[in-house]
């Protein structure tokens, strides 16, 4: 068997500035050609994110107009993302019948994805011990045989992530309610959901109310909760342009990140020989969970100032005067131990926006994933509201998605409790009437395969297993299932964690053409500004065995349901126009969709507040709500912790095993700690400690074991470290009110000395929170 590719020393450095010239085009390069080749570099990287090329697979951050984008229209991440989608390396039939699944399982997850792309359709039968290879056509009659089997459709769950394009995921949803369930659940379950109730109910629709023209021209972009470097690097250079028409930027993290510190734009001259640009005025090191009390702090200014645009809130708002009293009376001194932060300081970020007529209010999963979510989301509403800043030029809510199409599949019908209007349309377009009860969301489907209330789980891309919360509690799930089934580009955790009859189907990336019904296909996606464009990939795909996500839902879907309903399954598998066709008579805004979503650039949706300062809300009017302020409760002896990503990963895709922007080398395994709470705790730099999660609403103690202390400038009380790693930590019933997101920015820890974990008081209980994966990382060697 192979070595695990993490037996090695693991390196402590200076972080390196953000997107540091020559070396991040380095890096991107280097990478592109070594997995790729010469001629595919060329090839991919030259279209991706044009206008005639293929949409990047990774983040969904808005491309420029057509005639803005620059040749290289990429960032470094978009660049890692395009070279392991087109590696050269295959994994074949062959290198499944060379590992067995327990063996591929003793790997770690990066090296599991270093085996190249998967080319032939797989089974693992119950009780076999490896995947071996099936025909296309017995796999779609394996999972029909199973699913009309089943006494209810609501035992099957229907999972996709942000991967799928918009033509398979409305066929994906098409198939799943015909079937006869809303059992969808999605990546946004895990990251934005507390965005979308949010947005909903403060201004009626759950998505973002500028365009990148309000970015260029806001005079102040707050930045809450998000690490632009890593998770959305090509956000650097549109706040480069702001910043260099005059905007002043306010980042409120809890780490000090690299992105927003001295940027150098690798697409231009001053970004490989210039000194780079400082991209935040100010940074406020919040505390984590501290955001709501900061911005019920930055409310109560603006009505103590009386700062407040009167006309916006008198003609277009309900709610103020309760709003406004509320905020007023803040109790500084609990929002100053809620937040970390001086009222010093909040006052120069609240003057900051008291100077500001145009103020873009931008956030991430750092802002999402804590119990009380929803409420801070709508308290940063409240401060738009009050300020006036929605549907005006240079100013509006910005919630940066985090992965390509994951708000586009939500507009086509993914989602477990859709509204009425989208499943009457559905029922007037296919002649069939929608299950009408909501579905299960991605925690309750964990539920109910956990308690064996479904049987059969499907993954139309993604990493189900590593991706949620609470890892062994969602791995014991899935392994109770009957039937797994994951489509997939290349192996990872979710394959080996399979029920008791899995099945892989291998698919097209975005990087491959799509030739179906004798002509070449597209497909389309919707990116974080409502922005809808076609996307075509250049190469030929990696194995003729592979079909589509398209293709292969309606190949499951014509083989479970046949011709019931009379839904033409066949020819939208061949003509991706006829899907376009159903959309535009099903999902509001999408008239004409086939012409409008290939023309150069696409189409914006419509969005009523952004475009005419209209509120589909319950009152018709943007809505103030006034929420209590909370503190979280840390016992002594305790830190709070939130997961994040490494510089080289996208979600669970591990690229490698840096993170140069934190001064990491070869290892994953850290938790980065305050300098004075690592002393207080009793602890030194470079130590090893296990640690230990404890959830109130549980006896369980849940462990990640062997974990190297890094000092780092991080608030008093707060501690960060790498997901999937710590995902064993995160409690799969803490979720936001509200959203039912896991509380993955939240989580309470102690840091005990290694080895200790599973015998502190209650640690890993029934075996429940067992972390496994440091067996793949042996403890470091070495420190610089």
């Amino acid at each position: 068997m192979a070595k695990n590719t993490d037996e090695r020393e693991l390196e402590v450095h200076e972080p390196k500035n953000a997107a540091a010239g020559v070396t991040a085009v380095g890096v991107s390069m280097k990478r592109a050609i070594t997995q790729m080749g010469v001629k595919n570099t060329a090839k991919t990287l030259l279209k991706l994110n044009q206008a005639d090329g293929f949409d990047c697979m990774s983040c969904a951050w808005p491309d420029p107009d057509p005639e803005n984008r620059q040749t290289a229209e990429f960032c470094e991440n978009g660049a890692k993302a395009v070279a392991e989608e087109a590696t050269k390396k295959r994994a074949t039939p062959a290198f499944f019948a060379r590992y067995s699944i327990a063996e591929l399982e003793a790997h770690d997850e990066y090296w599991l994805g270093q085996q190249g792309r998967i080319t032939h359709p797989l089974v693992k039968r119950p009780g076999g011990t490896h995947y071996e290879e099936i025909e296309w056509d017995d796999a779609f009659a394996m999972i029909a045989e199973h699913l009309n089997g089943l006494d209810s459709p609501d035992e099957a769950i229907f999972y996709t992530s942000g991967r799928a394009s918009n033509e398979s995921a409305f066929a994906y949803q098409l198939f799943v309610r015909a079937f006869g369930t809303n059992n969808m659940p999605d990546c946004s379950n895990m990251c934005h959901e507390s965005t979308s109730i949010a947005l909903q109910e403060s201004i009626g629709i759950g998505k973002a109310s500028i365009t990148m023209r309000d970015i260029y021209e806001a005079d102040v972009i707050l930045i809450a909760g998000q690490n632009p470097g890593t998770n959305h690097p090509r956000m650097l250079s549109a706040l480069e342009i702001a910043k260099r028409r005059g905007a002043k930027i306010i980042a409120v993290n809890p780490l000090r990140e690299a992105g927003l510190h001295n940027f150098r734009n690798p697409q231009l001259p001053r970004g490989i020989v210039g000194k780079g640009t400082d991209i935040a005025d100010l940074h406020l090191p919040i505390k984590l969970n501290g955001d709501l009390a900061l911005f019920q702090a930055l409310g109560s200014l603006f009505v103590e100032w009386d700062a407040l645009d009167h006309d916006f809130i008198d003609t277009h708002t309900t709610g103020f005067e309760e709003w406004a009293r509320h905020v007023s009376d803040v109790d500084w001194a609990q929002v100053e131990k809620a937040t970390g932060l001086s009222r010093a300081l909040i006052t120069e970020a609240a003057e900051m926006i008291r100077g500001s007529s145009k103020t873009v209010y931008c956030w991430a999963m750092g802002l999402t994933q804590h119990r009380n979510s929803v409420a801070t989301i709508k308290e940063v509403c409240n401060l738009a509201f009050a300020r006036g800043d929605i549907g005006k030029i240079g100013a509006g809510l910005f919630p940066i998605r985090g992965h390509s199409n994951v708000q586009g599949d939500r507009t086509m019908g993914i989602w477990e409790r859709p509204p009425a209007h989208f499943l009457d349309a559905m029922q007037k377009e296919f002649g069939f009437d929608p299950p009408r009860e909501h579905g299960l969301d991605t925690v309750d489907s964990i539920r109910a395969l956990r308690d064996g209330k479904a049987s059969f789980f499907m993954g139309l891309g993604g990493n189900f297993v590593h991706a949620s919360p609470d890892t062994d509690v969602t791995s014991k799930a899935m392994r109770r299932a009957a039937l797994t089934v994951q489509v997939s580009t290349k192996l990872n955790r979710s394959h080996l964690v399979c029920g008791e009859a899995a099945l892989i189907l291998p698919t097209l990336g975005r990087t491959e053409q799509d030739i179906r019904g004798g002509k070449e296909q597209f497909v389309s996606v919707e990116d974080s500004v409502c922005a809808v464009h076609a996307s075509r990939g250049p190469l030929d795909p990696a194995s003729p065995h592979l079909r589509s996500e398209t293709a292969i839902v309606a190949g499951i879907a014509e083989a479970t349901l046949g011709d019931r309903h009379g839904i033409r399954w066949a020819a939208m598998r061949d003509d991706y126009d006829i899907i376009r066709d159903h959309i535009s008579r099903v999902v509001a805004g999408c008239e004409d969709y086939t012409a409008k979503v290939d023309r150069p650039g696409g189409f914006v949706l419509a969005h009523p507040p952004r475009d005419s300062r209209t509120f589909k809300t319950k009152s018709g009017r943007a809505e103030f709500v006034a929420v209590p302020m909370e503190v979280l409760h840390v016992p002594e002896g305790h830190l709070v912790l939130q997961t994040l990503r490494s510089h080289d990963q996208f979600n669970t895709t591990i690229y490698g095993l840096s993170d140069r922007y934190r001064g990491i080398k070869d290892g994953r395994r850290v938790v980065f700690v305050h300098p004075d709470d690592i002393t207080a705790l009793g602890f030194h730099d470079a130590d090893h400690v296990d640690l230990v999660a404890k959830w109130d609403d549980d006896d369980v103690d849940r462990v990640a074991e062997n974990f190297r202390i890094v000092a780092y400038d991080t608030p008093r009380g707060s501690a960060a470290a790498y997901y999937p790693e710590t995902n064993p930590l995160v409690p799969l019933d803490s979720t936001a009110t509200g959203s039912n997101t896991p509380t993955s920015k939240s989580v309470i820890i102690k840091l005990v000395p290694l080895g200790t974990g599973r015998s502190a008081p209650g640690g890993g209980q029934d075996g429940v929170g067992a972390d496994d994966e440091h067996k793949k990382h042996p403890q470091p060697k070495h420190l610089s």
